[in-house]
This record gives C-alpha cells, structure tokens and sequence, in this order.
C-alpha cells in the first residue's frame, strides 16, 4: 500500500522546511523529500539574511513604519514589473511569518536594525530594521541529526567557521587594531578548532547554516519525517488534482493536501539555463549542484505556466574563480569587498564601469551591459597593498592570514607599478593608469565624481566608518599594486513557476493547480528579477514557504 501524509514538501532549503514546519505546526503529517544526502540547500551556504518589512524584533526595538513605505519602494524598484496581489501577500504574510517562528518554534531571530535598503535615494526606501537574521545556534542542539545539516563552503568561512555580517565580521576584520576584537575574534578560533577536533566540523553556526540548523531543530520537533537522498521521478495527478509523486525507485507518495515544491530553482540546468542567460557558458552559479531545475520540470509535466518575464533570469553577483591546493575549483561572491575604501572594478580596457559599492547584483548588470557582445564579460578589481591586508580581497583574507600563496597560485595579480599590474591582468596599462590617477585625484578629497560612491545609506555601510570624509573612498597608492579577476555568477534563479499570493502554482490560463504550491527559488521571484535590498532571496522563500503551509493547512496566517 502506498505511503501517505497531508502534505509532502520537496527540498529543504528555507523554502521547504518553512513549509514543512508551519504545516506539522497545524497539525498535518509532513513528509519532506530531499535528494541531497544533507538538508538545507544554497539556504546552508549563504550569508542567512532576511528581508521581511514590518517583523516584530524591528518594532520591539522602536522601528516602526506605515504599510505604504516598503510598497512605495518595491513600486519605485520594480516599476511595470510590480504585480500588487503578490507583493501585497508577502507583504503582509512576512511579518507573520516572522512572529510564527518566533512564538512557536526553535527559530530566532536578530534584527538588522542598520541595514537600509539598496536604493536609498527611492521614495519608501527604507533606512534600518527591515531585515533579520537566524540567532546564532550551538549545532550541539541538532544532537546526532547534526549529521543532515550541509556544510557551508570552504571559500566564504574561516576553515569551516561561519562569521556573520555586523559586529562578528567587524571584529575578525579589526583583529589587529584592536585588543577587544583580538579577543573576541582569538576566542571563536579556539572555541572552532576545539569543535574541529571533537565532532569534525563548526558547531557555532551562524548564517544561513545557523537558520536551516534551527529549521531542521523545529521540524524534528515537529515531528516532521526528513527523507534525504530520494529521487523523485514525477508528480501524481488524480481527478485533476495533485495528490503524491512517484519516487525514482518506483515507490508512491500520496499527499491529502498536496506537494509543495522548493527544489532551488535551475541554477544548474545548462539546457533551460542556455535559453534565458545572457552569456550563460561564463556564468558561474553559487547554488548547490543539486539544484537542476526538478521542480519546474516536475510543474511543467502537469501543465504549470513558466514565468520568464523577470527583469533578469537569477540573483546576479559577482565572482572569482578559485582553485585550491587540492585542484578543486569553486567560485568565490565578491559581497563585502567592492564597497570598501580603495578598491575599484575595471574593465580589460582599463575604465570604470560602474558604483562598485552599489549591489552585487547591480555590478553584474553593469558588466554585462559594458561588455561588448564579442569581448568576454570580465572585469577586476584593483586595489593597493594596504587595502589587502586591511580588509582582504575575494578569497585573500586580512592581517594576519598570510596572501603570497594566492599569487603563486594565479588568484591575485601583483604588480610594483600600475602598468605592471595591467600587463599582469591583461588591462591595458595606459587606460588602468589613467583610471588610476584621476580615482586617486578625487579620492584624496573623498569625492567619486563620475558614480558617487558613498551617497547613501546603504553604500556608506559597506564602507569603513574610520575612512573619512567618505568610507566608501580612498586612494589607491602603495605598492605592490594587486587584483582579481571578476566575472558574472548568480545565488540562484529569479526566473520560475507562475504562481499566485497563496503560492498555488498556476496554469498557462492563469488557474491554480489544485494541490500544487511553489515557493523559494521554484516560483517566479515576486520582485520581477529585480535585487531591491539584501535578503530579498530567503525573505519570499520563508514567507511564501509559510504561506503554501498555511493554505494547505486551511488556516489562517
């Protein structure tokens, strides 16, 4: 006899086990399905922040805005791409979701009081409290089911150990500056290789792995049952209904109230992928390899509607290749570096092209629209001796973490003059020189005439507060002169299944789907394509987790 639940949840990334846990929470029998052989999805490796206007920890804090503000901004980002039924439904379910963890499961969350929004000079752009994070979590909670927790990657942790965005990065960054910091920074260390040498791996997870860890805590406390490593081959379908699928195996799966998916999008499906990227054989995805698009293939196969109307296909951001001693290559997200004081992006012929302290996903459009159509999309980032050591670039950590080795392996580019570091690269010298010394002309008086670094909210906080009058401006004058090489990459796909506010898949003509739901990076980003402020990824893949649940569960939010 075939096995049964209310609900079956496949993949288990913020998405899914959001949906997962809200629904075992209204008291349906949850099975979530993974093909991974570990749980949480590009959710585990990403920096875990959360875009969700109008959360509860911001109003406990004393920030409060009216309902009309975020609107006003996504309207002013999104212009005829704003859909009101669906922003309205995240608007409005997102600080719900919030409250819902918070009251009744083992996710908690820290509030990003300071982090504006990325176009601050919009109307409704919003100054501070709009995003949250995960609560740091001892991994020690997960007990031996820590073992279905996905690692965070080598290229943005200190040998396995998460550092999270604010007060922890900045006291890693200020190590050598400052006794407080070389203490708290000193202790973490000791504390993650004492954790090394006992279970093998971090155990003071922050991040995105500190929010799948309390995901995974709530849906075992849940009762949730957790299949990972399961193949599934297609979707059931009885009397027009969705009602299971059908496992690679051949086993069944029947689902009462139906299947929600959140498998990660296409980020890794080169057939699909060939048809929507622009330049897609140089983009590098920072997904994980399972995400290959099951999920729209899974909808399609029952009549689901593509939406690929999105402003851009995935959630650009910019990366360097890195190839480690071992021969493994990986791709490295240029996130934090381009907006501190001293770096600038160049093109091959040497020019600027863009606010380097603007948003990831702003510098990869700018690339790909400088670039012309028979040049490769590629660019670098410059910077001097002392912005290395004080702040890293890419992959090349701050003092005191040694960087030789980062050129001998090709990664960073040295050179004792500007001509010499373009010939390097494979600049030209005479136009990186020139670029150079009028950046250098203007930096000195803390002025970027020609893109206007550091002219808002948002730009100022990816700078350095100590750097004035402009932290997001400096000269760029000690040798050795280094960069990196950047290219086009993405987080993951924006373009996906059409869905409607509740997250019930839709038909080509517009109809739900009975017993079908998206949410994450399977339904069509509901920002059109566009990348409004950061968390603008696990923000909808939550709410619209929580809001499928809800739905299924026949609740209310």
């Amino acid at each position: 006899m075939p096995e049964q639940a209310d609900l079956i949840v496949i993949g288990s990334g913020a998405a899914g086990l959001s949906a997962a846990v809200t629904a075992a929470y209204h008291g349906l029998s949850v099975t979530l399905l993974e093909k991974a052989p570990v749980l949480g999805g590009t959710t585990a490796w990403s920096g875990g922040w959360i875009w969700a206007p109008r959360n509860p920890v911001a109003r406990s804090a004393g920030i409060d805005e009216p309902a009309e503000a975020p609107r006003r901004y996504l309207q002013s980002v999104l212009g005829n791409r704003f859909e009101p039924a669906r922003v309205d439904a995240f608007l409005q379910a997102a600080p719900r979701m919030v409250a819902f963890f918070e009251a009744n499961t083992a996710l908690q969350f820290g509030g990003g009081l300071a982090i504006p929004d990325t176009y601050g000079h919009l109307p409704g752009a919003g100054t501070g409290g709009r995003s949250v994070i995960a609560q740091p979590y001892d991994g020690r909670g997960l007990g031996k089911d820590i073992a279905l927790l996905r690692r965070p990657v080598r290229e943005t942790t200190f040998y396995g150990m998460t550092i999270q965005a604010g007060a922890d990065l900045r006291a890693f960054m200020t190590m050598t500056r400052s006794p407080r910091a070389f203490a708290y920074a000193g202790l973490r260390t000791l504390r993650h290789l004492r954790d090394l040498a006992l279970h093998r791996r971090g155990m003071d997870l922050r991040n995105g792995n500190a929010l799948v860890a309390r995901l995974i805590r709530s849906a075992l406390d849940q009762g949730v049952t957790l299949r990972p490593n399961t193949d599934i081959a297609l979707l059931t379908v009885s009397q027009g209904r969705v009602n299971g699928v059908r496992l690679a195996d051949g086993g069944t799966l029947t689902a009462r109230r139906g299947v929600v998916l959140a498998c990660g999008g296409y980020p890794h499906d080169q057939v699909r992928r060939a048809s929507s990227f622009a330049r897609n054989d140089e983009h590098r995805t920072l997904a994980v390899p399972e995400a290959t698009g099951d999920g729209l293939r899974m909808a399609l196969a029952v009549g689901a509607a593509l939406r690929e109307d999105t402003a851009q296909p995935a959630a650009l951001c910019p990366v360097s290749q890195v190839r480690w001693p071992d021969g493994r290559e990986a791709s490295f997200p240029h996130i934090i570096d381009r907006g501190k004081p001293g770096v600038i992006g160049v093109l091959e012929d040497g020019r600027r092209f863009c606010n380097e302290g603007l948003g990831y996903h702003d510098y990869v459009e700018a690339l790909l629209a400088a670039t012309p159509d028979d040049r490769p999309a590629r660019s670098w980032l410059v910077c001097d001796i002392r912005f290395l050591r004080r702040y890293g670039l890419g992959v090349v950590r701050p003092t005191p973490v040694p960087w030789r080795q980062w050129v001998r392996r090709g990664y960073l580019k040295t050179g004792a003059t500007i001509p010499d570091l373009a010939r390097a690269c494979g600049i030209d010298p005479e136009g990186l020189n020139r670029t150079v010394t009028a950046w250098n002309r203007d930096a000195a008086k803390g002025e970027d005439p020609q893109f206007h670094r550091g002219s808002t909210n948002y730009m100022r906080l990816q700078g350095d507060p100590e750097v004035r009058p402009n932290p997001c401006v400096a000269p760029i004058l000690r040798a050795p002169f280094c960069a990196v090489e950047v290219g086009p990459g993405s987080f993951g796909t924006f373009a996906g299944l059409a869905t409607d506010g509740n997250a019930r898949v839709l038909d080509g003509q517009g109809d739900p789907i009975a017993g079908l739901y998206a949410a994450g990076t399977d339904a069509a980003s509901v920002f059109g394509g566009f990348y409004p402020a950061g968390g603008i990824n696990l923000g909808p893949a939550l709410t619209f987790g929580y809001v499928a649940a809800c739905h299924a569960a026949e609740v209310g939010q």
